[in-house]
């Protein structure tokens, strides 16, 4: 049975389709790699038994010609998603025992198209973090190691559980949410495809919140026709989300022509970091050649605003975050720490539920948004933020992609930078300009570093123009050719 959890989500839909095996086959496999890798501490809350009674509804719809575009399909769902009856912990403390009355409009999406929900993935406490250490579960770990080197890497972050749970082949397809890059570099750490679409593009309702002007959910898959594939159903306008797009939702799959001659693809000098890994380097520079094999124009861009990406967004975000964490008092629900009054209550509730790294971004952001440093810092920040969009609108009115790394460096062992917080956050400075210009990314697994472990590299598109960007991808991973896998030789 082992071989079932080798196929991709489009490959496993085709095979359901043709009857080749039951969706309770394909989902009891998937089960079985759960209980094998638990080690890797991918998921935070399982539910196989829910799991296999919605697999066995999905053979009935099956059988009778009422397949929806996922029926049957065994998916990991990131641990920020509400879900109906099921644990949400966000993995933190101070969300103990809340299991939600309703689901997230992104998980109904994929409940209403069939989808089997194995369990919810670990991930940073509140989505805050670039390595999965920060859980109140313990951190995921990364199924792949270098060659020779027994020590546990990093997963990436936030969306490190979902990232490890694809590629050791724990669930066919996951869930994630980008708020500064927590999609695509924990997929390039993990050899994966990681997808942030448009902001606006997923509906945030039933997300728990960190950072509202920033938060997107995306799909994170093995392969980009998957990604397409399960973003055409993760996305649609919401009512009850006033950031959510009035606008319809494309056939993505559709937009994998193969052909992206004509096509331009700007390169950007700002990325090229002294500090880049040699092997990084190397693979962006084969990435180009491959483009340009395909038929496409490279043409070398200047983002100018780049390098203020991070120090803005580590405004925004801890701003926002503090806003959003407010509502963590002790009072409604999660957990409760009694006090001598209602102000002492509140005080231990949030010691107590709260890790290190969720402290230190509310104090930041509480300090942004404090009177007389409201329009140094958080004003000043939302004015760069527009900057730096307006870098990537002028670059777009001559390219119609932009081609950079993922991530800086491949996956680092776990505790390499937990003391550092500031060589933690460098971690995203590729990823977290997208994210202040809402724009999407993808990241594609391209090749191996030296010592074995996966690298991205990460395609941009404008706004709402996620056909190009699959189009792109879907040509980059064919030219790229990747097939490495963390588990060889287990199935």
């Amino acid at each position: 049975m082992n071989e079932l959890v080798q196929l991709s989500l489009s490959d496993a839909r085709d095979g359901l389709a043709k009857g080749d095996f039951s969706a309770v086959e394909l989902t009891q496999a998937h089960v079985h790699a759960m209980e094998a890798h638990r080690d890797l501490n991918a998921y935070i809350t399982e539910v196989p038994d829910l799991a296999l009674e919605r697999a066995k509804e999905a053979d009935h719809n099956l059988g009778r010609g009422e397949a929806g575009a996922l029926e049957g399909l065994p998916l990991g769902i990131k641990d920020l998603f509400c879900t109906e009856g099921i644990l949400t912990t966000a993995a933190s403390h101070i969300l103990d025992g809340f299991t939600p009355p309703y689901e997230s409009f992104v998980t109904a999406n994929l409940k209403a198209a069939g989808a089997v929900t194995l369990g919810k993935t670990n991930l940073d406490e509140f989505a805050m973090g670039s390595s999965n250490e920060s859980s109140y579960y313990g951190p995921a770990h990364n199924p792949w190691k270098r060659a020779g080197d027994p020590s546990h890497l990093v997963p990436g972050g936030s969306s490190g559980g979902s990232a490890a749970a694809v590629a050791a082949r724990m669930c066919l397809a996951a869930t994630g949410t980008d708020t500064g890059g927590s999609i695509r570099q924990p997929a390039s750490f993990c050899g994966i495809v990681g997808m942030k679409p448009t902001y606006g593009r997923c509906s945030r309702w039933g997300i728990v919140a960190f950072s509202s002007s920033l938060d997107q959910a995306g799909p994170m898959t093995r392969t980009v026709r998957d990604s397409a594939m399960l973003l055409s159903v993760m996305a649609g306008h919401d009512p009850k989300d006033s950031t959510s797009a009035d606008m319809p939702v494309p056939d993505f799959e559709a937009a994998l022509t193969g052909d992206i001659k004509g096509l331009r693809i700007g390169i950007p000098a700002e990325y090229r970091l002294a500090e880049l890994n040699a092997d990084v380097a190397a693979l962006w520079g084969k990435g180009i050649n491959w483009l340009k094999d395909a038929g496409a124009e490279i043409i070398d861009i200047a983002l100018p605003h780049t390098k203020y990406a991070l120090p803005t967004y580590y405004i925004v975000a801890p701003a926002e975050a503090s806003s959003n964490l407010a509502r963590y008092d002790g009072v409604r629900f999660g957990l409760r720490v009694d006090g001598d009054s209602l102000d002492d209550m509140y005080t231990k509730t949030r010691a107590a539920g709260f890790g290190a790294e969720v402290k230190r971004r509310i104090f930041i952001g509480t300090y942004a948004l404090s009177a007389g440093y409201y329009d140094a810092y958080y004003l000043k920040a939302q004015k760069v933020r527009q900057l730096i969009y307006q870098d990537f609108a002028s670059a777009f009115e001559n390219v119609d992609a932009i081609l950079t790394p993922t991530t800086p460096t491949p996956a680092f062992p776990l505790g390499e930078n937990s003391s550092d917080p500031v060589a933690m956050y460098l971690n995203d400075v590729f990823t977290v300009p997208a994210s202040l210009a809402g724009i999407p990314g993808i990241s594609v697994p391209a090749g191996l570093s030296g010592d074995g472990l996966p690298l991205g590299l990460q395609l941009l598109t404008k706004r709402w123009d996620e056909e190009t960007l699959f189009r792109v991808a879907g040509v980059l991973e064919e030219a790229a050719g990747f097939t490495g896998h963390p588990l060889e030789g287990e199935g």
